[in-house]
C-alpha cells in the first residue's frame, strides 16, 4: 500500500510498466539491428495475390482430379517479402446486412461474372457497386425461397441445423441467406475462371475459403457439419468410386443432411434444357444413389430439382453393408493427406437410437453446453472443468478487449479470424449476428480441438501458418492472434506470418495479439515497418502477468498512393 501511494522515491509500481524495462538497456546496440526494416509495397499486379492458389503456378500441375486447383504454396525463394497493395479507390465494405446485397466495385473490380451469370441472377453491376439479387443458377426465384423449400424437409428453424458446408459455392448467396436463420455456412470454391467468387463472398460478409474437392481431404474434422449442400457445383459425385461423397460423409455429422440440386436430379424433364444425353444423366444419378446407399444415407425427398438425403444417426441400421472402411484414427488427420475411397466408420453407439459421437443441443444452447468430444474425454488434457474454465477466461479476456477497442462488436468488424482458436472460447464470447469468426486450429497445435469448435455450433478450419491462408487479400476486418508467435517460434519466420496477416487484413482493420511480452516486443518491431500503428496493453489481471496484449491497426493505403496513419 505504501509503495502504491507513491511514498517511496522510486515509485516501483509504475516502473513495472514493461515498455520502460525493455526500452533503455545500457548495452551497445548494432544500429542495423535496432532500426525496423521498412517493407515496400508489392507491384500493383499483386493486388489479388493468393500465394498458395497462384494461377501461374497452378498451370504447372496436372488437371486431372482438379490437382492444379489445390493448394500449391511458393517455395522459400519465391515468397513475396512486400506488402500487398489495395486497389485504387478501395473503401471499407458496407456494414451487414447491406453488404449482403451490395459490394463496392473498387474493392473487387471484375465484371466477368455479371456478363457470364447475368441470366442466372447472380450479380449485377450498378454504378459504383455490384448488387447481389440473391439469385443463383439453381434458385432463380432467390435464395430465400430456395431455403424455404429445403426447410420443408430439414429442421432449419429449430436450431438443430446450425453448421453447413457449401461445396462449389459461387458467390455464396446460399450461405448469405442462411445467416438470417442463424445457420452458419462454410462455403468454398476454387480460384478459377470465374474471377473472385470467394472474394465476392467475403466482401459480402459471408464465410468462405478458396478450396476444391480434388485429391486432398477437406481441411475440416470428421462429424463437423449438420448439413452439406451442392447446387450445380459441377463436382463429379459418381466418379473415383464415390470418393467425393465419402469425403462429404466424413465431415457430415451423424443425422446430418446432404442436399443436391441441379443436374442430374429430375433429368427426365430437364435433359433437353441442360443439353445433355439423358442416358448420361440417368447413369450419373444411378451412381449417386448407389453410393448414398453404401454410405447408408436415407433419401428423404426428391422434388423438382432438389434431392435430400440424411445420414443415419449410427451404424446400427447399416449392418452388413459391403463398404471398405477407413482407419478411424485418421478421421481428423487431414492436412495434405490424400482422400481415399473408403467410408469413415461411425463412433460406437450404445443403442439403436443413440447418436454416434453424442447428441448436440439446439443452437444457441449448443454454444456453452459441454461438447460431446469433451464429455467423452476424447481430447487429452481437456476435461469438463478445463473447458468451463476456458470459457470464463475468454469471457473475461473479451470484456477487456472491448475496453481497449470499444467498437469490436458494433458491426464495424464483420469477418473475424482467430488464428489459434483452441476450444473456440474467443468466438463464443463474441457470438453475435453482426459478425462471424473463422476459427483456425494450427496443424501443429498441441491439441486437435476443431471438432469441439464445430460441436459448439461455430465454424473453422485447419491451417499451417508457415504457409499462405486460402483466402484473397483484404478479406478479414479483425484478426486475433493468441499465442501464435510462441507456437511457431522455431517453425518458421515471424516476418512471413506477419506479412500474411497483412495480406488478409483490410486497410484500417485491427489485430489483437495476445502473447508473452518478449515475443510481442519482436512482433511490434517488425510491424512498425509494415504501416501498422500499435499499442501495448497490460493483461487485464495487471502488469505483473508476463502475457500482454498488443493492439494494432493497419493504415489505409492503396496501390500508388500514400499511406495515412489513423492516429
Amino acid at each position: 500500500m505504501q509503495i502504491t501511494k507513491g511514498e517511496t522515491e522510486c515509485n516501483i509500481v509504475s516502473n513495472l510498466n514493461f515498455e520502460s524495462h525493455h526500452g533503455g538497456e545500457v548495452v551497445a546496440v548494432d544500429e542495423s539491428e535496432s532500426k525496423p526494416k521498412a517493407f515496400k509495397p508489392c507491384n500493383p499486379r499483386y493486388t489479388d495475390y493468393t500465394p498458395c492458389q497462384d494461377q501461374k503456378r497452378a498451370m504447372t500441375f496436372p488437371r486431372e482430379n482438379m490437382i492444379y486447383r489445390e493448394r500449391h504454396c511458393p517455395p522459400e525463394g519465391e515468397k513475396l517479402h512486400c506488402l500487398i497493395p489495395a486497389p485504387k479507390g478501395y473503401v471499407t465494405p458496407f456494414p451487414w446486412p447491406k453488404s449482403r446485397d451490395y459490394v463496392p466495385y473498387a474493392n473487387a473490380p471484375y465484371k466477368s461474372l455479371t456478363v457470364e451469370k447475368a441470366v442466372q441472377n447472380w450479380i449485377q453491376y450498378e454504378g459504383n457497386v455490384f448488387r447481389f439479387p440473391g439469385g443463383g443458377t439453381q434458385f432463380p426465384q432467390g435464395a430465400d425461397k430456395y431455403i424455404d423449400q429445403l426447410a420443408s424437409v430439414i429442421p432449419i428453424k429449430n436450431g438443430m441445423v446450425r453448421t453447413a458446408l457449401d461445396t462449389g459455392c459461387g458467390v455464396a448467396s446460399w450461405g448469405a441467406y442462411l445467416m438470417s436463420r442463424n445457420v452458419l455456412a462454410m462455403s468454398f470454391a476454387p480460384r478459377d475462371s470465374h474471377e473472385a467468387q470467394v472474394q465476392f463472398a467475403l466482401e459480402r460478409g459471408v464465410p468462405a475459403v478458396i478450396g476444391v474437392l480434388g485429391t486432398v481431404k477437406l481441411p475440416y474434422p470428421s462429424r463437423a457439419f449438420d448439413m452439406a449442400h451442392c447446387s450445380r457445383c459441377l463436382i463429379q459425385w459418381g466418379s473415383n468410386d464415390g470418393m467425393y461423397l465419402m469425403e462429404v460423409d466424413r465431415v457430415l455429422r451423424p443425422g446430418g443432411y446432404w442436399v443436391l440440386s441441379g443436374p442430374p436430379i429430375n433429368w427426365r424433364n430437364n435433359y433437353k434444357a441442360w443439353q445433355r444425353p439423358k442416358e448420361e444423366l440417368q447413369e450419373e444419378q444411378r451412381k449417386i444413389e448407389e453410393i448414398a446407399k453404401l454410405l447408408c444415407w436415407e433419401k428423404k425427398s426428391e422434388k423438382g430439382e432438389i434431392a435430400i438425403w440424411r445420414k443415419r444417426v449410427n451404424a446400427d441400421s447399416c449392418r452388413g453393408r459391403k463398404a471398405t472402411f477407413c482407419n478411424s484414427v485418421e478421421a481428423d488427420d487431414v492436412w495434405y493427406k490424400k482422400m481415399e475411397a473408403c467410408v469413415t466408420p461411425y463412433p460406437d453407439a450404445g443403442s439403436s437410437d443413440e447418436v454416434a459421437g453424442g447428441e448436440l443441443k439446439a443452437f444457441p444452447e449448443r454454444l456453452y453446453s459441454v461438447p460431446p468430444r469433451v464429455a467423452s474425454g476424447s481430447i487429452p488434457g481437456v476435461s469438463v472443468e478445463t473447458y468451463q474454465e476456458d470459457n470464463s477466461n475468454w469471457k473475461k479476456h473479451v470484456k477487456a478487449y472491448k475496453k481497449v477497442n470499444k467498437i469490436i462488436d458494433s458491426g464495424r468488424y464483420r469477418n473475424i479470424m482467430d488464428m489459434n482458436a483452441g476450444l473456440g472460447g474467443f468466438a463464443a464470447a463474441l457470438e453475435s449476428s453482426k459478425l462471424w469468426v473463422m476459427n483456425v486450429v494450427p496443424t501443429i497445435a498441441e491439441k486437435n480441438t476443431l471438432g469441439v469448435i464445430y460441436e459448439r455450433g461455430l465454424i473453422g478450419i485447419y491451417h499451417d501458418w508457415c504457409e499462405g491462408f486460402s483466402t484473397y487479400p483484404r478479406t478479414y476486418d479483425l484478426i486475433h492472434a493468441h499465442g501464435v508467435f510462441s507456437l511457431y517460434k522455431d517453425k518458421c519466420d515471424a516476418e512471413d506470418i506477419l506479412l500474411e496477416m497483412d495480406r488478409i487484413l483490410r486497410p484500417e482493420g485491427a489485430v489483437i495479439f495476445r502473447d508473452e511480452v518478449d515475443v510481442l516486443i519482436k512482433v511490434k518491431k517488425i510491424v512498425s515497418g509494415m504501416r501498422w500503428d500499435t499499442k501495448m496493453v497490460d493483461h487485464e489481471d495487471g502488469p505483473l502477468v508476463p502475457e500482454k496484449i498488443l493492439v494494432a491497426v493497419k493504415q489505409y493505403w492503396v496501390a500508388g498512393g500514400n499511406s495515412t496513419s489513423t492516429h
